[in-house]
């Protein structure tokens, strides 16, 4: 039997219409590799992890998936099966984070993808395929964070780093990376029931998100912050810009509290703080390769699993729902041999 011919599971979401309105549903199918779209490089996937991109898609929101039926899944990490491109040969093991993965082309949720070379990095011998899903787009994302706030001088000696969002899937992995790096870290949740889960990655002080979230008239509030990693915006990211130490700088990759940034110019021009956008899902592949190389090695964190929770696929679809609603706690991963 070719592998064209060879069949596959795959969670796959469907629309259907109910009253006049658009209902998506998930659900485990068999499809065929001869199904998946175009590309050179052929993976069988043996984990992938997941987003709050990945929810997105999974309820129907049309900025992220314009047709279904579709297989979310931004992340994955397997053995190449077949390589039309000689960078890669079968036996490989890779990683495919970004460009248009899980978003309209098939992704991480099913047991094979097919996507264009210029998309897959080859996995660093200092992770296991596993450990490259904990850490996924979420990890990524929270280590390019801190890659630009170092970037721009960001040093522990300069005071406390703030990470919002800390439960989260950035913000947990933002939190044991800048603690490993020897910072003070305060780790802003609105999960009361987070607080030993954030210490136990490296949190010196924890904040309530109610507590920053609280709009000010103010345009500057007192310099407190040596930087942060923000992944919530709107009021949140209004309020620590404000209060960023002279020259400081915070790392913006998340809008789940708010899009639009009601602000002045006054920290920018008076305290000269600066706001760093950040994103995983475009980055040329050189630097996400370098990235990955450096999160496998001086930056490779020490048990990792204290991130995460290991889902099958009779349980993603809560897994899900629970990232969309913001109850998730650090990095939910799939094991797509379960």
């Amino acid at each position: 039997m070719s592998l064209e011919t060879q069949n596959f599971r795959a969670w796959q979401v469907s629309e259907q219409q109910e009253n006049g309105q658009s209902v998506y549903t998930g659900a485990l199918v068999n499809r065929q590799i001869a199904d998946l779209p175009a590309g050179e490089v052929l993976v069988r996937v043996n984990w992938s992890s997941i987003n709050y991109k990945d929810a997105l898609s999974a309820h129907g929101n049309k900025g992220v998936t314009r047709r279904y039926p579709h297989t979310p899944g931004i992340d994955a990490a397997g053995v190449v099966a077949a390589s039309e491109n000689g960078a890669f040969k079968a036996g490989d093991e890779v990683i495919v984070i970004g460009y248009d993965l899980g978003m309209n082309t098939s992704g991480g949720f099913g047991e094979y993808i097919r996507v264009p070379a210029d998309w897959v990095v080859l996995k660093p011998a200092g992770l296991s395929l596993h450990e490259s899903m904990i850490i996924g787009t979420a990890g990524f994302t929270a280590a390019l964070c801190v890659e630009k706030l170092l970037h721009n001088g960001l040093q522990p000696s300069q005071g406390p780093v703030l990470v919002t969002g800390a439960s989260g899937g950035v913000g947990s992995f933002a939190v044991a990376l800048l603690a490993h790096l020897g910072f003070e870290v305060t780790a802003v949740t609105g999960s009361a029931d987070a607080h030993e889960f954030l210490k136990a990655l490296g949190a010196s002080n924890i904040i309530d998100r109610a507590e920053l979230a609280a709009v000010s008239p103010k345009p500057l509030l007192q310099e407190t912050w040596a930087g942060a990693v923000d992944a919530v915006g709107g009021d949140i990211l209004v309020n620590i810009i404000k209060a960023l130490k002279y020259g400081s700088s915070v790392a913006c990759c998340g809008l789940v509290a708010a899009t639009a940034l009601d602000t002045t110019v006054f920290p920018f021009i008076l305290r000269g703080v600066n706001l760093l956008g950040v994103d995983s899902v475009n980055l040329p592949l050189a630097h996400k390769q370098a990235v990955w190389n450096r999160l496998a090695n001086e930056w490779k964190l020490a048990g990792l699993e204290r991130l995460e929770t290991v889902v099958d696929f009779q349980g993603l679809d809560q897994a899900l729902k629970s990232v969309l609603s913001g109850q998730s706690r650090g990095r939910l991963v799939l094991d797509l041999s379960l």
